[in-house]
């Protein structure tokens, strides 16, 4: 399994206008078998939990902790 990630970030950490994107995942499955081929590829793709992630997208969550007490960090 081959597996390239794209990704871009823009803006400045230092200007508070980082950001990153994620703009492509390509994969590419060598075999060398023909047997139970589409079987393999659906379990794979059905386990893989980047790929389920970014085909159904999930609530994500963050919260900051400055030395013991919880801070405020707009988004």
């Amino acid at each position: 399994m081959h597996v390239t990630a794209r990704f871009k970030v823009e803006g400045s950490v230092l200007s508070d206008t980082v950001q990153a994107d994620m703009v492509g995942v390509e994969t590419r499955l060598e075999l060398e078998s023909p047997e139970q081929i589409a079987r393999l590829v659906r379990n794979t793709e059905r386990g893989c939990f980047v790929m389920q992630a970014l085909m159904k997208p999930v609530p994500i969550t963050g919260s900051t902790v400055l030395n013991g007490t919880p801070m405020e960090t707009p988004r």
